[in-house]
């Protein structure tokens, strides 16, 4: 029978061959997501962000819960609101 001590010592050899093999792409990837940017949101995506958060209690119960198909009906207005 193994000991609790051999298995633990088997379970650090595999966590520290592990990272050491893995820490290789994860830093390649690291690197190339910061360099990327984030993209610029549209004239429009921002009428309709507004416009959604404008409307949304309209179609909201008290309690702050959505009501039946209120966000389905919230998101068509916003849509309609922001291409005036």
């Amino acid at each position: 029978m193994t000991s609790i001590e051999d298995i633990i010592r088997l379970l650090e050899a595999a966590r520290d061959s592990g990272s050491s093999a893995g820490s290789s792409p994860s830093t390649k990837r690291a690197a190339s997501s910061p360099s990327k940017k984030k993209r610029k949101p549209s004239a429009y995506s921002k009428r309709y962000g507004a416009a959604f958060k404008k409307l949304a209690p309209k179609y909201k119960t008290k309690a702050g819960k959505w009501k039946k198909d209120g966000f389905k009906r919230c998101q068509k207005a916003a849509h309609r609101e922001a291409k005036r």
